[in-house]
């Protein structure tokens, strides 16, 4: 009797510790196996983070595969980290770069079944990461120093916590401050006059495929259909608007193997739906809008533009309605971080300091889908010019809220710098980002407020990531990483220019450095160099810049003795020499640097 007492109580204790026993303990978990997601813990797992991931569908990739978007924006000359190694992945997959610019809107086209065939496969390699797909987050909470996260049959744990769902509503979940839509021009010389929650338009992406010339795939004519909606989508000979023509039309998104991703925003599947605070369910719902919204789109082009040959692809999505799995969402909350990112920062990087602390880059204009939404304000978006840009750490981190990180389209930014940082190569590199700060804060046994943003720096750079947006230093330089160094410390400014949908960011590395540029840096640690002799670096000068930062002459002849083999006829030192020498000789890069870019004196 004794005995089956003490059974009792043993069954009674387990049943009341359920959760303990089915929770699972992590260095990391991240909610969303999106862009960011996959990214993120890619990165982490990689240097040894314990690294879960839970996503809701059965896709990895989020707006590159599950959501349909398979048509690169920005980036092309820019090809960071994983972003990088992702490219190469479908480079080797579909046989040549050449073989991946089948459409006209990108260098980068692909079917969305492959990318994610990819994503599986760098995930399947990595031994500390552990993914749980069709897996849906039922609560939040941080409690003794962890977070503790719950879904429908199990629990889990960690130390840090990343956010990289499509709508920030882990973020929104735990309490942190957001912003949702378009601020006033308080902070945003080109916003409205009044603040609004109106976010820019979703859609719904279809991926057709040609069946033959002989083939009729004509879908059944959708409820509401009115050829009238889509008029204007391309010229089609009776219009008095100037358009694109209408097979040009759709090769705007012509993938490999006869595939077309239809995601197109003119006159075409672009639904303004703003169900960000919605539940899940009323989600479901009012997205049934953006499905109907694209099959009418699709009927159109099929029944009053001809194209009845070219159908749904029947095995691109498991989906019944062979639609994608996702929606893409262009916007999201905005998280308010510990620094906030402005238009006036993009377009006068060098005026701020904030590109110091870049853990990501971006080459892709300011781009805004209003079309749908009559409310919204005129706003010149593409005319807000910027040049390539960096996104700086803070961005990610959340002001009120330590152990948290935010990635995907949640971070930091204006509405308007949305457009900018929303693209799948930056948020891919924002994925990468958070990674390494969850690596480091692991590592270092610190809090993620705790992480020193030069260490998370280097994380990235040993992982062949940018930090600046310098397209004339290929990632495979041998002196890349220097370059990278010597630009997120100031030493090397870049000269900035907006081009069309690639802007750029060029840094000269093998011209001469000027002795002013020098100074300027200088000055910056209250080094007291004086002013050259001449215009540009020579060894003398640079000589005088190293010994203040060392404190002594020591080893000054060695360094002179490198250099002098180093200069031009005329005794000057490129900009490329001149970062190798400080970036070897001192420790600038590693003078701290607070999250706006100032450097903190020891």
């Amino acid at each position: 009797m004794r005995g089956f007492i003490y059974f009792l109580i043993i069954v009674f204790f387990n049943c009341t510790n359920a959760d303990d026993q089915l929770s699972d303990d992590f260095d990391l978990i991240i909610i969303g196996g999106g862009a960011s997601g996959i990214s993120a813990g890619l990165h982490a797992s990689r240097n040894g983070v314990r690294t879960l991931i839970l996503e809701e569908t059965e896709w990895l990739g989020g707006m590159l595969t599950a959501a349909g978007v398979s048509a690169i924006d920005g980036n092309h000359n820019l090809p960071s980290g994983i972003w990088g190694e992702f490219r190469d992945s479908l480079i080797a997959r579909y046989g040549s770069q050449s073989a991946l610019s089948t459409g006209w809107v990108s260098h980068t086209l692909f079917e969305p079944s492959i990318a994610q065939e990819i994503f599986s496969n760098m995930v399947s390699k990595s031994t500390d990461l552990e993914v749980n797909r069709n897996t849906a987050v039922q609560s939040v909470k941080f409690e003794n120093g962890r977070w503790h996260i719950k879904t429908a049959d199990r629990a889990f744990s960690s130390r840090i916590l990343i956010d990289a769902t499509e709508l920030g509503d882990i973020a929104a979940m735990v309490g942190i401050p957001y912003d949702i839509g378009m601020t006033d021009g308080s902070d945003e010389p080109q916003g409205p006059s009044e603040s609004n929650d109106i976010i820019q338009d979703l859609t719904w992406v279809a991926t057709l495929e040609d069946y033959g010339p002989d083939a009729d795939m004509t879908i059944e004519k959708p409820a509401n259909y009115s050829a009238e909606e889509f008029a204007c989508a391309c010229n089609t000979g009776n219009l008095e608007i100037e358009a694109v023509d209408c097979e040009k039309m759709l090769e705007y998104g012509k993938l490999p193997n006869g595939k077309y991703m239809i995601n197109w925003p003119n006159c075409g599947n672009d639904t303004y739906l703003n169900v960000i605070e919605m539940t899940a369910q009323e989600r479901v719902a009012q997205l049934e809008e953006a499905k109907a919204m694209t099959r009418r789109f699709v009927y159109y082009i099929q029944n009053e533009l001809g194209f009845r040959h070219l159908g749904l692809s029947k095995e691109e999505y498991p989906t019944e309605d062979n639609l994608a799995i996702i929606p893409y969402h262009r916007e999201s909350r905005r998280i308010r971080g510990e620094v906030r990112l402005l238009s006036t920062h993009l377009a006068n990087p060098y005026h701020y300091k904030l590109y110091r602390t870049g853990v990501a880059v971006g080459d892709y204009p300011i781009d805004h889908h209003h079309d749908k939404n009559e409310a919204a304000p005129e706003i010149d978006f593409i005319g807000i010019k910027i040049p390539a840009y960096s996104v700086p750490m803070g961005v990610l981190i959340p002001d009120e809220v330590d152990n948290f990180i935010v990635a995907e389209k949640s971070i930091s930014v204006s509405n308007i710098v949305n457009g900018a940082t929303r693209l799948q190569p930056v948020v891919l590199g924002i994925g990468q980002a958070a990674g390494a700060i969850a690596t480091i804060a692991v590592q270092q046994d610190k809090s993620t407020k705790e992480v020193a943003i030069r260490d998370v720096q280097q994380s990235l750079l040993d992982a062949r990531a940018y930090l600046m947006p310098f397209m004339d230093v290929d990632r495979n330089d041998e002196d890349f990483e220097v370059l990278q160094k010597a630009g997120a410390t100031g030493l090397l400014q870049g000269t900035g220019k907006p081009y069309k949908w690639a802007n750029q960011m060029w840094i000269y590395p093998d011209s001469l450095m000027k002795s002013s540029d020098l100074q300027k840096v200088g000055e910056d640690f209250d080094l007291q160099i004086g002013n050259a002799e001449k215009e540009y670096v020579t060894v003398p000068y640079l000589l005088t810049f190293i010994s203040g930062f060392n404190k002594s002459s020591t080893g000054l002849q060695e360094i002179r003795s490198e250099i002098n083999n180093l200069t031009s006829e005329e005794g000057y030192i490129s900009r490329r020499n001149v970062a190798k020498t400080v970036i070897e000789h001192t420790d600038l890069f590693n003078q701290p640097v607070n999250y706006n870019g100032e450097f903190v004196k020891k």
